[in-house]
């Protein structure tokens, strides 16, 4: 035991006297060079007040700690908002002369970085007219031709996720949640997919749907079709939440509203509808336009407040929702029916004929009487027509243009938001970031019965419920006065605009032919005597407490009757009161 003790302390005493060799490059690459100053710790360089006079160490050391902690976080705010450009990369032209619609795509790519040039390409297919859907945080693309071609991948590195010919008609394309699900309308039913291609679902429910569109917040994929039903999938329980009988046909417009996720539909006889789960019937309707409506989008960037819809009467209009009463503004568009597509940072982009026009705001939200075209911001002439689709990538500044040939897609600056919030779409996610954002999202999944035209209603204050009569006829307060007027009973209601008749209401059945108060007995055995009565069964039917001049009459007839039978009765026992007989009614 003493050898192996020895033996350790020889080898601790090498091992003391080992020399360490320094790397001279690294040193002086350590004395030359520094930690560039976002990343160094803002805890140096922060005034923090050391609470030395608490004498309690616990206390003292806490309270450092949260004055340290909040010093860092304003210190990183502060360096956050150099990064946040508020105003836009839009074009400007130089001269007066000049104009941005003159701008060329090969004009703007050769200004463009490597990175954003990266977004103009041309997909040349052979699938039929296509449609595209992009992913919330902009880096997966699914596009789908209408003779069964669908595909969905990665557009930023061209890594291909899933390729289907579905050798049937196809009609529309979305993701659900991620880009890990999608969902095809086909020509009978909606079919679901995963990422490989593999068909996971088949939704029956949703007979020969048009279009679709899927409420990330609620999970519930929504879908018009041929029948002119809007139907309602939750896709976490996998249950048909409702369907709404629209009562206008066939629909082939469709968008939701991202501020309150209402879904907004364009129909043949021109009308556009709002619609919510919670309710069976549009929550607004409007003639938008003479003919059918092709399009309709709403503006991601104002809260929803302006919507654009495109009919097949070659025209363009933007709407208020806030205010329904006429468009805000309204052009001719050439070319014939349109497609219309918002942008995140308020910017139209308007499909029709063989060109692409882009409009920014806020000219084409200012109100103008008349058809006159707003300024144009960027143009594009594409030659393969019909225009079905346009989609604005979120967080870049590209849009994809889908046509008979395939898909076009070109450069228009400053279009696209450049600042996202990665808790809530993040471009650059990985595989661990996504499985705990699509945990999260299911925690925090909202309830379909909390879609309402205005969201700012779940959570605030109820306001204070008044009646529009605070006293009736005879100067007092009103029965019920923390109900509104309109949910009142009808005699209450009656009763504050003074028509009920409060006086005690006699039933003819309860006294006698004496005028007294009959006993429960004597009410039994009357109680089925003369119930056919012609008088009495019109009593009974107009039993209510309401003035109503021919039911006064009648009773006062019947109170007459009653007097003078009595009076009758006294007199035919010498001035005593009797007791009535079954004879008196031939007297």
């Amino acid at each position: 035991m003493d050898a192996l003790i020895a033996k350790a302390d020889a080898q601790g005493h090498r091992q003391k006297k080992r020399k360490i060799f320094h790397n001279a490059t690294e040193n002086s690459v350590k004395a030359r060079t520094s930690v560039p100053k976002s990343l160094q710790d803002k805890g140096r360089d922060l005034n923090v007040p050391s609470h030395n006079h608490i004498a309690n160490k616990k206390l003292r050391s806490e309270l450092v700690r949260n004055a340290t902690q909040t010093a860092r976080a304003k210190a990183l705010v502060d360096d956050a908002e150099m990064l946040l450009a508020e105003d836009a990369g839009l074009m400007q032209a130089e001269g007066e002369l000049e104009r941005t619609w003159r701008v060329s795509q090969p004009e703007i790519l050769e200004e463009a970085g490597q990175d954003a040039a990266r977004g103009r390409r041309e997909w040349k297919l052979d699938g039929g007219t296509y449609r595209s859907r992009y992913t919330r945080n902009g880096r997966h693309l699914a596009i789908v031709g209408s003779m069964g071609h669908a595909a969905t991948f990665d557009w930023l590195t061209g890594t291909l996720h899933a390729e289907l010919q579905l050798q049937e008609t196809c009609r529309d394309i979305t993701f659900l949640h991620d880009h890990s699900h999608f969902a095809v309308a086909q020509k009978k039913y909606v079919f679901i997919y995963d990422r490989d291609g593999v068909e996971l679902h088949c939704l029956k429910a949703h007979i020969e749907p048009t279009r679709l569109e899927f409420l990330p917040y609620h999970w519930l994929l929504a879908s018009i079709g041929n029948a002119g039903y809007l139907k309602y999938q939750d896709t976490s329980t996998g249950q048909l939440l409702v369907e709404h009988r629209t009562k206008f046909g066939a629909c082939s417009a469709m968008t939701q509203n991202l501020h309150n996720a209402v879904i907004h539909l364009g129909h043949q006889n021109g009308c556009t509808t709002l619609w919510t789960p919670n309710l069976p019937h549009p929550a607004v309707q409007l003639l938008a336009h003479l003919g059918p409506v092709s399009s309709v989008s709403v503006d991601p960037s104002s809260g929803g407040r302006y919507m654009a819809t495109a009919g097949k009467d070659s025209t363009v209009k933007v709407w208020d929702c806030r205010n329904w009463k006429g468009a805000v503004r309204e052009w001719s568009a050439r070319g014939g029916p349109a497609e219309v597509e918002w942008s995140q940072r308020g910017a139209l982009a308007v499909a029709s004929g063989g060109t692409v026009n882009v409009y920014t705001s806020p000219t084409i939200q200012q109100p103008m009487h008349g058809s006159t075209q707003p300024p144009l911001y960027l143009t594009h002439p594409i030659p393969h027509r019909p225009l079905t689709s346009v989609r604005f990538t979120p967080f870049q500044d590209v849009l994809t243009i889908g046509h008979a040939a395939g898909l076009s897609s070109i450069l228009v600056p400053g279009v696209g938001e450049p600042n996202f919030d990665s808790s809530e779409a993040d471009p650059f996610e990985n595989r661990k970031a996504r499985r705990e954002k699509e945990v999260k999202a299911l925690l925090d999944k909202i309830q379909p019965d909390m879609i309402t035209l205005d969201p700012e209603l779940i959570g605030s204050m109820a306001p204070e419920q008044k009646l529009s009569v605070t006293t009736t006829f005879d100067g007092k307060p009103p029965r019920g006065a923390e109900t509104p007027f309109a949910r009142l009973p009808r005699i209450e209601r009656l009763r504050v605009q003074g028509k009920a008749d409060d006086s005690e209401v006699v039933d003819p059945d309860d006294t006698g032919a004496d005028g007294r108060k009959l006993t429960k007995e004597e009410k039994e055995r009357k109680k089925m005597r003369g119930k056919n009565k012609s008088l009495k069964r019109y009593l009974r039917k107009h039993r209510k407490n309401v003035i109503d001049p021919a039911t006064v009459a009648i009773r006062a007839k019947l109170e007459k009757q009653r007097e003078e039978r009595k009076v009758r009765a006294k007199e035919g026992a010498g001035g005593e009161t009797r007791k009535p007989s079954a004879l008196d009614r031939f007297s």
